[in-house]
């Protein structure tokens, strides 16, 4: 077995986000245990399919889950989830790494700045830092 690799800032926050969830934290232990089809796997876990489908496209997304369509004996399409082999060494080193590799995306999609983003951490809506006070007149 070799080397983890290294994932890049960008991934990893998608990995970390993805996991994030206790919902998706189950769905990966369910599926550790072996491959299973969107209607099976609602009743293991005991969630609606849309919900469930939902949590999959997140985890799919994020390269820790891969979904295939199949055909049932009678015919009938079934998408079957299995858990997509992977591994991360979280030390600080590694995160001060990936850090390094890190985009203007925020994990959800957005630019670090537009409205919503994060790039103005310790500032208040008026962009002045959270701990300066403001003047009142």
């Amino acid at each position: 077995m070799g080397a983890i690799e290294a994932p890049s800032g960008d991934e990893l926050l998608k990995v970390l986000a993805a996991l994030g969830n206790p919902h998706r934290m189950r769905i990966v232990a369910a599926l550790a245990g072996g491959r299973n089809y969107v209607s099976g796997l609602a009743r293991e876990i005991g969630m609606s399919r849309p919900l469930l489908h939902m949590h999959l496209q997140r985890l799919e997304t994020a390269g820790l889950v891969v979904g295939t369509l199949e055909l049932s004996d009678s015919g009938k399409a079934m998408k079957f989830f299995e858990v997509a082999p992977f591994g991360y060494a979280l030390t600080p080193q590694a995160v001060a790494e990936a850090a390094r590799t890190l985009t203007d995306q925020a994990p959800d999609g957005k630019s670090a700045g537009a409205p919503g983003g994060n790039a103005q951490h310790g500032k208040t809506q008026h962009g002045k830092a959270s701990d300066e006070k403001e003047e009142t007149q």
